[in-house]
């Protein structure tokens, strides 16, 4: 096996060739398994005020920028802007959505109750805004009702048919009425960018590549899809959903064929995703867990959750590891969440030139500003925030 660390720029089907920068890698057969990204519906330029869940950066992003909010309102703001620190929107009521709500509500009610002087974290206000008529749509009414009734009981605002309109800094619009936030999560909705472009096939309204019943590209048999970037028609109308044990199913089943055509064998059958269930947390003691016959809500539907994320990890160790130190966040309530990374210098050496007729290696005074000083003084507030926050971590 080879491993290539590179961008793919594109494809060439005829010559069987990977494009990525310099490289031309040939190949047999190609598996596609690109994933999925934040979906702006056309408005990109949201992505910097409202960044999304899909990669480990963007949860230390949003880590620190939800850790900031409070640091910021602790040091005295006008009222105004002090609420506007602590209003946090998430936008888009499927899992993540969810899931982020419950957590930030949490985390100002229980783990930052007692870490400030001159607010009180549990006041800040999360709304959590779907443009539908109900959260989590994959999961059946009944739980999508427990699951609003238990984020309603944190503290959350449920806003449902409401599409929104991100606004700079200021915040959000929900039609005619501004939010006004300074933390925005967005979870609504994905894309799979680039397979449209590079196989020129046909593709729904996200992007996914409609695929054949053994997942590969129509008129070209050696090229599959799979996870995420594949659009596979399931029941009810429905397509394959967009989660980890499909991607893990058509996977095996992409090799299974590819095994099958090396070694002169007959074809598997059709692909079959067999759906174990939907799983979603609220927050502590709180979950929904849905294997069709049987529906579970409250505590047994946490514990699974956490169990069942458990498990799938890699190797021997990780999921050991996890364990404690989830359980350790579950006697502390997180004591230990509080870390601000990525911060840029805040503070740098002014540079002034030295007037002309000064003589070389004769002391020079350092001519500062008002606003010079304003802004190193604040610069160095932040820092000891920072220092402060790290310090309480470890």
């Amino acid at each position: 096996m080879r491993v290539v660390l590179g961008a793919v720029e594109g494809l060439d089907l005829e010559a069987r060739e990977v494009i990525a920068g310099p490289l031309r890698l040939p190949y047999d057969y190609l598996i596609l398994a690109t994933g999925s990204y934040h979906s702006y519906f056309g408005r990109d330029e949201w992505a910097m005020q409202a960044p999304g869940l899909k990669r480990i950066i963007d949860a230390t992003e949003i880590r620190k920028r939800i850790l900031l909010a409070f640091e910021r309102a602790e040091v005295g703001m006008s009222e105004e802007e002090q609420r506007r620190q602590l209003t946090f929107v998430v936008v888009g009521g499927g899992p993540t959505g969810v899931e982020l709500a419950g957590a930030i509500a949490e985390l100002a009610r229980h783990t930052l109750a007692r870490d400030f002087r001159n607010i009180d974290p549990g006041a800040a206000r999360i709304v959590l805004v779907e443009a539908g008529d109900r959260l989590l749509k994959a999961f059946p009414e009944a739980l999508s009702a427990y699951a609003k009734q238990k984020l309603e009981r944190l503290g959350v605002e449920v806003r449902l048919n409401h599409r929104v309109a991100v606004k700079g800094d200021e915040g959000v619009c929900l039609g005619d009425r501004l939010i006004p936030a300074a933390s925005v999560i967005w979870a609504a909705g994905v894309t799979v960018p680039n397979l449209k472009d590079w196989l020129l096939a046909e593709t729904d309204r996200t992007g996914r590549v409609a695929v054949e019943p053994d997942l590969s590209l129509s008129n070209h048999p050696n090229v599959f899809v799979i996870g995420d970037a594949a659009s596979i028609p399931w029941r009810n109308g429905m397509s394959v959903p967009g989660i980890a044990p499909a991607a893990k199913q058509g996977g095996r089943y992409a090799a299974d064929v590819i095994l099958a055509a090396v070694n002169g064998k007959r074809k598997p059958a059709p692909f079959r995703y067999r759906h174990r269930g939907n799983l979603a947390t609220i927050g502590r003691h709180a979950a929904i867990a849905d294997f069709g016959r049987l529906k579970l809500t409250g505590g047994l539907a946490w514990w699974l959750w956490g169990m069942a994320h458990i498990y799938f990890l890699i190797g021997v160790r990780a999921p050991f590891l996890v364990a404690a130190q989830w359980f350790w966040a579950y006697l502390t309530f997180g004591r230990g969440a509080r870390l601000i990374t990525g911060l840029a210098p805040l503070v740098q050496s002014p540079s002034k030139t030295p007037p002309a007729n000064a003589s070389e290696g004769s002391p020079q005074r350092l001519s500062l500003s008002k606003a010079d000083l304003e802004q190193t003084a604040n610069g160095i507030a932040k820092q000891n925030q920072a220092v402060r926050l790290a310090a309480r971590a470890t």
